[in-house]
């Protein structure tokens, strides 16, 4: 075993050269911060040294899980990402599955190009386009007033209204990540085998049936893989929507650990709490992708490691 595996270094010793750069960036930018964890565990005073410090052992953890208001930032993280996930999913595989079907190029690139734009627009902006359009003059308004759904003077203020926040970002994603998302089912798809799609043809298969019978079953291991690392960022819910769609109506429904991080650790000088959050979430996103690859390996599913 051990000769085999030093067999196949030697023969790899180019690729194992090429990693070393990255292996050397990932200790020293990921690993060695990770030694900054032990404030999570001190009541942290910049002024003092490492040794001067005063251990608290798991206080600020107990504090976490006893404010009200961290527990509800961990129910707006868990339920945003989710529906992120749901939605990203589903919407990314369909237009990926629809695409895959047109024949006419010229139609095929114009809507990948209208799709993926917004992707490269950063969330300060699309945070403006979003804010204008669902503003009480904005054109959704206009909309619902032109259709008598609503009548002139009762227009919505929908980032005034806290439960509609999670249906706006989930929406909101999807119109700028959907484009972006189908890249790789798209790039899977071209590893079919035509065959599959010939002989699917001879059977009498129609589109909707070779799509459930051959192409979904062609990239299912890459939407089991990204599946998997999905579930492990279940925690990261994002940022920057929720920091700029978010106000001072709808914050019950838009904070989420990384705006609690920032408003009631940093903004405050409390780093140890601020730590603990972020520890917290690490530690959880850990155990999530490490179980969802123990359950792909044992159903016989494609897996990351």
């Amino acid at each position: 075993m051990e000769k085999s595996f030093l067999k196949k270094l030697i023969q790899q010793r180019m690729l194992v050269l090429m990693s070393v750069p990255f292996v050397i960036w990932l200790f020293i930018f990921k690993y060695l911060p990770l030694w900054g964890w032990t404030i999570a565990f001190q009541k942290y005073k910049p002024a003092l040294s490492f040794s001067q410090q005063k251990w608290v052992g798991f206080e600020h953890f107990k504090f976490l899980f006893q404010d009200d208001r961290f527990l509800r930032v961990l129910r707006n993280t868990l339920a945003m990402s989710g529906i992120n996930l749901v939605l990203g999913f589903v919407t990314a595989i369909t237009l990926a599955l629809l695409l895959n079907e047109v024949r006419i190029m010229a139609f095929k690139r114009i809507v990948q190009t209208v799709s993926y734009l917004p992707h490269f627009i950063s969330w300060v902006v699309a945070a403006g386009i979003i804010q204008t359009t669902l503003a009480p003059d904005g054109i959704i308004n206009e909309i619902l007033i032109g259709t008598h759904i609503i009548s002139k003077g009762n227009e919505i203020l929908f980032l005034g209204i806290p439960h509609y926040f999670w249906g706006i970002f989930g929406a909101s994603s999807v119109w700028k990540e959907v484009g972006w998302n189908t890249i790789v089912y798209l790039a899977a798809m071209t590893a079919i085998d035509p065959s599959q799609y010939e002989a699917a043809d001879m059977d009498g298969a129609g589109r909707f049936r070779k799509m459930w019978n051959v192409t979904l079953p062609g990239i299912r291991p890459v939407i089991v893989v990204l599946l998997i690392m999905n579930i492990g960022n279940l925690m990261e819910s994002g940022f920057e929507p929720q920091y700029l769609l978010g106000n001072g109506m709808n914050v019950d429904f838009s904070e989420n650990i990384d705006i609690f991080v920032l408003k009631y650790g940093i903004e405050q000088s409390n780093y140890s709490l601020s730590i603990a959050a972020g520890m917290f979430k690490t530690v959880v996103s850990l155990i999530l992708l490490t179980t969802a690859n123990t359950i792909a390996k044992k159903t016989g599913e494609a897996r990351l490691f």
